[in-house]
């Protein structure tokens, strides 16, 4: 049984790692972090005692950690500390945020994704294919749309398709955010040549496909040594 714990677990993506961790029998709740001055603390999540401190870290395998990337860069430290591996979801972060991040996989086993859907993770894999099969004769721009309280624009997942198609494309692809009400997440690539244009959309349903991602993840991650991995590791 893996021993996990979970950053954010009262947030909207912890707790419902929390919910999903807890349906499983491969998972054993050992530490739900938050931070300070969050209501919860000291409160009983199931069987589970919030925190707002790392001491309990020593307990866990693997922690999860969709949170912020003040909150993950401290959370970055504690891993490295006490050797757990750890499955990053967080987006946001600056360059050398990115830096650390590398630094702590050479300790420790990080999973490490803007996206861990299974749907998404697909599309990083054939949109350089479909770039480079339609040629230089299709522009390509990436329309990406999230609930008005995301912080982050563009998105991770979108900095990510746009990474891969720029080495695929030789050129800087265009990128676009919108945030409105509630939407979960919408990425559209749009392939436009003179007399067509293809658009392949993602649309999140819920917060569930990244909650189940990170748990597969959490489930591939344990007992892998030291390195930097991806979903598209987890899903090989």
């Amino acid at each position: 049984m893996i021993k996990l714990g979970i950053a954010g677990v009262c947030g909207k993506m912890g707790r419902r790692i929390f919910e999903l961790a807890s349906a499983d029998g491969e998972f054993e709740l050992t530490l739900g972090l938050e931070k300070k001055g969050t209501t919860l603390i000291g409160k009983q999540l199931g069987k589970l005692k919030v925190s707002s401190g790392p001491d309990g870290i020593f307990l866990i395998d693997v922690f999860i950690d969709f949170t912020t990337p003040e909150a993950s860069e401290a959370n970055l430290d504690y891993a490295a500390k006490y050797r757990k591996a750890l499955v990053l979801g967080t987006t946001g972060f600056n360059e050398a945020q990115l830096n650390k991040i590398k630094e702590t996989s050479k300790v420790v086993p990080v999973v490490f994704s803007p996206n861990m859907s299974v749907g998404i993770n697909i599309l990083f894999s054939v949109l350089p294919e479909i770039a480079r099969r339609l040629g230089p004769d299709y522009s390509i721009e990436i329309v990406e749309a999230h609930h008005k309280f995301k912080k982050d624009a563009p998105s991770g997942t979108a900095k990510k398709m746009a990474q891969v198609l720029s080495v695929a494309t030789k050129k800087e692809i265009p990128t676009h955010a919108i945030r409105l009400g509630d939407i979960i997440g919408d990425h559209t690539v749009i392939f436009c040549g003179n007399s067509e244009r293809i658009e392949i959309k993602h649309q999140a349903h819920s917060r569930d496909l990244f909650a189940l991602g990170a748990l597969k993840a959490a489930k591939w991650v344990f007992g892998k040594t030291p390195g930097l991995y991806s979903m598209q590791d987890v899903l090989s």
